[in-house]
């Protein structure tokens, strides 16, 4: 991966929950259908990662990657298999991500983060933003090494600085946000959800491009279609508006 590599953005589709032809309306926004794909809900199975990894492979990995809901989050251990030098991995999301799978052997939208940290040499540091000071403990303890854990806790609290302080600023970066991580005044997804506001995500995103070059961004945490025809409607609206916030944010620092 070179620096000067072109910035790709792209919709990976698997629920059909994004808006019909919004790449159409959205200047360099590509959508790649996988909604074909078997074993893709949840879990992933190893064919099924594997025509993931066929459809993105000739998108680069620097832009704007939207992943559909969380039950896809470990699209991020896909794309970033591409990173071929050292680098940190900042995590926002309500959840850790890193328990172990219940069916041995397949990554789940649960267990992809903890996976990269046990199989990634290239992944030096995780700072994982957003969850519960109750969720962290529960973290396995070979995992804690790499991992830079600051909890909703810790980020309304004075001690905030210090631990951002932590991190590692002499490598580049790849940002993976989980909208699950935010209020439910500005995101409506399929999981539980944290308190962070949309305010204090983009100050902290805006701080990570200030202290590294970064990569490139994934965002997943849609609602599912499987909702109430009445709340559907008024969640994707949401959804849809953050989206698009997040989308020209990010598009202003990664060039």
């Amino acid at each position: 991966m070179q620096k000067t590599e072109k910035r790709e953005n792209y919709i990976l589709d698997f629920s059909h929950v994004y808006p019909d032809d919004i790449e159409k309306k959205v200047l360099r926004l590509h959508r790649i259908d996988c909604s074909d794909i078997q074993g893709t809900d949840l879990y992933v199975t190893p064919q099924a990662a594997e025509k993931i990894r066929e459809r993105i492979r000739p998108y680069g990995i620097h832009g704007i990657h939207f992943l559909d809901n969380g039950n896809y989050h470990y699209v991020t251990g896909i794309i970033t298999e591409r990173i071929k030098t050292p680098y940190v991995l900042f995590l926002f999301d309500h959840h850790t991500d890193m328990q172990r799978p219940m069916i041995h052997d397949l990554v789940s939208c649960g267990s992809w983060a903890g996976e990269m940290l046990r199989r990634r040499s290239m992944l030096k540091q995780l700072v994982l933003i957003g969850p519960s000071s109750a969720q962290i403990t529960h973290l396995p303890e070979e995992m804690k090494k790499k991992v830079l854990c600051i909890s909703m806790q810790k980020l309304e609290s004075e001690d905030a600085g210090q631990a951002f302080g932590l991190i590692r600023n002499d490598l580049p970066a790849y940002i993976s946000i989980d909208k699950d991580v935010l209020d439910h005044s500005c995101a409506r997804t399929n999981w539980d959800q944290g308190s962070m506001n949309l305010e204090m995500l983009g100050r902290i995103v805006k701080e990570t491009f200030h202290h590294h070059r970064v990569i490139g961004v994934d965002i997943c945490g849609e609602c599912s279609l499987q909702e109430p025809a009445g709340e559907l409607a008024e969640d994707l609206k949401i959804d849809e508006h953050t989206d698009e916030i997040l989308y020209h944010f990010l598009s202003s620092y990664l060039q």
